[in-house]
Order: structure tokens, then sequence, then C-alpha cells
């Protein structure tokens, strides 16, 4: 009898899986094998695989890498559309609570944005709107070449948030500014403090490799963008370049050398050695931020029995 067929043995409450990890650790393969273990749908919390319009900066799963499993919030908006944290928060449950739970003991939701996890396992509060007149202030700074200056600003303002976040990323630099100069608060602090009671379950779930293997699957998936056509990608969406998913690794360093900054072997460099630094905050952010239990990626036996342990 498979896993699916006998979960009313293991539990009475609906579960959600969170599977976090860093980038190239095989998410989307583990995720996939886990899904037709337990005969279930995976919700990406990727931010940036939301986007129709990226798909290979992104490493967006391909339809053979996704096995025929449904993923929900892939492909799910435009790159026109403004999609923040606290709306994939409310989709997110209501898809949840309101379809996969009636139909499913249990759910996926995999990804590598912290933010977006957090949304889910303890609830984000409001994030005030800046006056127009702020925002605009700002992004001429940032015009003027500022974006050092308003770092450090935000550095003193929010040391908590500065932690973790990628502060040559202008875009959520700008939003954290704004929301610290606004609110007298810092950006931080609009994460709740005490976790929102869920009506399900939630198994809190980390993936890893070592270091060594890791950064080669990392320098490798950089290899495979160019050759599959990054470039290409980036350049078609040049007239988006200020959208905060292309403030991210993978297309800045394409950006840049398209503006002649750089030369080609730079620019792959840069893609490495970026993807390499984003992999350790996103470890950081994980180790720090919640009680995760740690797995490497290809204990699938290991994760399944763990899964089954922690069914309610």
């Amino acid at each position: 009898m498979s896993i699916s067929e006998n979960l009313t043995e293991y539990s009475t409450k609906s579960n959600l899986i969170i599977i976090v990890g860093p980038t190239a650790v095989g998410k989307t393969h583990l995720c996939v094998k886990l899904a037709k273990a337990f005969d279930t749908d995976i919700l990406s919390c990727d931010s940036r695989q939301f986007y129709q319009q990226l798909n290979i900066g992104t490493a967006k799963p391909t339809p053979e890498e996704m096995g025929s499993v449904v993923h929900h919030f892939v492909d799910s908006h435009s790159i026109n559309e403004y999609y923040s944290a606290g709306d994939f928060e409310r989709d997110a449950i209501k898809l949840l609570e309101n379809d996969i739970f009636k139909r499913k003991k249990v759910a996926i939701m995999t990804g590598g944005s912290g933010l977006f996890v957090k949304a889910i396992t303890d609830g984000l509060d409001e994030m005030p709107e800046a006056p127009l007149a702020l925002r605009e202030e700002l992004m001429q700074r940032l015009e003027k070449g500022e974006l050092e200056i308003m770092a450090e600003e935000l550095r003193k303002l929010d040391p908590e948030y500065c932690e973790t976040a990628d502060l040559q990323n202008s875009q959520r630099v700008v939003r954290a500014l704004e929301v610290c100069l606004n609110s007298g608060r810092a950006f931080s602090s609009f994460h709740k403090k005490n976790s929102i009671e869920r009506s399900f379950n939630i198994i809190k779930i980390g993936i890893e490799r070592p270091r060594q293997q890791l950064y080669e699957r990392i320098n490798l998936r950089m290899d495979l963008m160019l050759k599959n056509g990054l470039i290409e990608e980036a350049r078609g969406l040049i007239n988006y370049r200020n959208h905060n998913a292309l403030q991210t690794v993978g297309y800045k360093e394409v950006f840049e050398f398209l503006d002649g900054n750089y030369d080609f072997a730079t620019m792959v460099d840069l893609l490495k050695r970026n993807s390499r630094r984003y992999a350790k905050r996103q470890m950081t952010w994980f180790k720090n931020q919640d009680a995760f239990e740690w797995f490497y990626s290809t204990d699938f036996e290991g994760i399944k029995t763990y899964i089954l342990s922690k069914l309610q």
C-alpha cells in the first residue's frame, strides 16, 4: 500500500511540508519524488519563478523536471505585476485551505526565498505604503549612484534586516529604507514576532550538500544557463531591468555585461561568485530564522521517514 493510500493511519490533520535550501541544492528533484510518494501538489515559494517571462535565469523547473506533478505559483504572474510576500501569504493560504487540503492530507511547499517562507510559517504584518514623494526621492538618489550610501543608512536603521538582506539589490534597499523612514520603525519589525496559528500542521525541513559539492553544482548551473540562452533572455528583459525580480543574481551581471561594463569572462566569474555568495546567505537565513530539521538532499528515505513521524 502506498503512503498516500495509508495517510489516514498517520494523520487526522492537514499537513504542509516545507522544503528549503540554497540555490542548486536539489529541491525540485527531491520535492517531485516526495509529491509522488504522498500523491500531492507542490507550491513554489521562489519569488522569481512566479513570473512567466523569467525562465532560464530563475532555474525554473521544466515540464520534464516537474514530472507530471502539479506546481502552483510557477508562471502564475506577469513581470508587469507587483507580487509581494504579503500577496503570496494571502493566496497560498487560500489555495491550501479552500482547495488542496479539501483533496489531500499533505501538501509540499518549496523554495529559497526566506521572506516568502516566513509569510506562511509566521505571517507578516501589513507593510505601510510610503508617500510617493519619498519613493521618488530615493529612486533619484539611486540614479545618482548612491546605493552604497543608502545601504549604509539602512544598516544603521535596521541592522537585523541587513544581516541577511542582499544590499546589492537596489529595489530591496529602497523598499526597506522607505518603510524605515516613513514609519520610524525597522523594516524587520513588520515581520510578526508572534507566529500566526495556522489551521494545519507545518513540517519544516532544510536540505543541504557538502559546500564544495554545492559550489560545483552552482558553477555547472551557471554554465548551463549561459548555454541555454541566459544572455538572450536578459536582452529581451532590458525594459524591465529595474523590476525587483531582475535586481538579483543571474540577471544583474548579464545586464552589466550587455551595458559593456565588463567582458564575457568577467561576467561568468561574477555569475558564479555571486551565486555562491547568495547560497551562503540563504543558508544563514534558514539556519538562523527558524527550526528546520536538516538533511542531505540525497537522503530521500531519511526525509520520508522523518515526515511520517511528524504527520498529525
